[in-house]
């Protein structure tokens, strides 16, 4: 699919990580990506577990992702494939980790490599709910209810000081807008910030920020120069 300009500049602050809400601003290309259902469960699984963990590795150098606790999707949910030496977890999100109406929130073909830290774990834990929702039947109208009863309960609080995830794979398919990977990048969960603190989305700024999700964070995103395999990334702007 080609884009206008307007459409590729947009793209650069939203297509970030598969879960930036960005269907507002890419309305325009929507209508050919979306997917009005879940497909059925056996399109979201991988192929096998060694290509899934494999995947996951791919997140993060090898310095920090061969040892690595490795989580793979299953037909029951994520499991553990790999116990690992580290308390870095790596796994591939699905595309239920984006907005609830995002036009991409049921394609099976996205795949978004993650290698969480330690602190990060109460980020995954509120993907980890999601997916046992996703898999229960909950339907992304029901599932946003749930996550602000949550947020009422304390039951999603922000995210611990700390809170960061690697996301350096060339091999991740991030949606149909994407087509690909985007950029390697790391990510930073905070608490409920004003993206201008960071002097985030700045023309020429190397930050970009996000701070419309449903749960209570907000994330900053910073473009690397490598791939996790260490080959070089095209530059990218604003």
């Amino acid at each position: 699919m080609k884009l206008s300009t307007d459409l590729k500049q947009a793209q650069g602050i939203c297509l970030l990580a598969m879960i930036l809400p960005c269907s507002a601003v890419v309305a325009a290309g929507a209508a050919t990506t979306h997917y009005p259902s879940m497909a059925p469960i056996a399109q979201y699984l991988p192929a096998s577990q060694a290509d899934e963990v494999a995947l996951a590795r791919s997140a993060a150098p090898a310095a920090i992702s061969k040892d690595a606790e490795i989580l793979v999707l299953g037909p029951k949910g994520y499991e553990t494939a790999v116990a690992g030496k580290s308390h870095f977890v790596c796994m591939v999100e699905r595309a239920w980790a984006k907005n609830f109406d995002d036009a991409d929130f049921w394609n099976p073909k996205v795949r978004a490599p993650h290698c969480f830290n330690p602190a990060a774990r109460s980020v995954l834990s509120t993907y980890l709910k999601r997916t046992e929702w996703v898999l229960a039947g909950v339907s992304p109208k029901d599932m946003a209810t749930r996550t602000q009863a949550a947020i009422r309960s304390h039951e999603m609080p922000p995210p611990d000081v700390g809170a960061m995830a690697y996301m350096m794979s060339k091999d991740g398919y991030l949606g149909d807008d994407v087509h690909g990977a985007w950029h390697p990048h790391l990510m930073f969960y905070l608490p409920r910030t004003d993206v201008g603190a960071w002097g985030a989305n700045l023309k020429d700024s190397p930050i970009f920020g996000d701070d419309s999700w449903p749960e209570p964070v907000t994330v900053f995103f910073i473009p690397v120069e490598h791939w996790s395999d260490g080959t070089r990334a095209e530059a990218v702007a604003h």
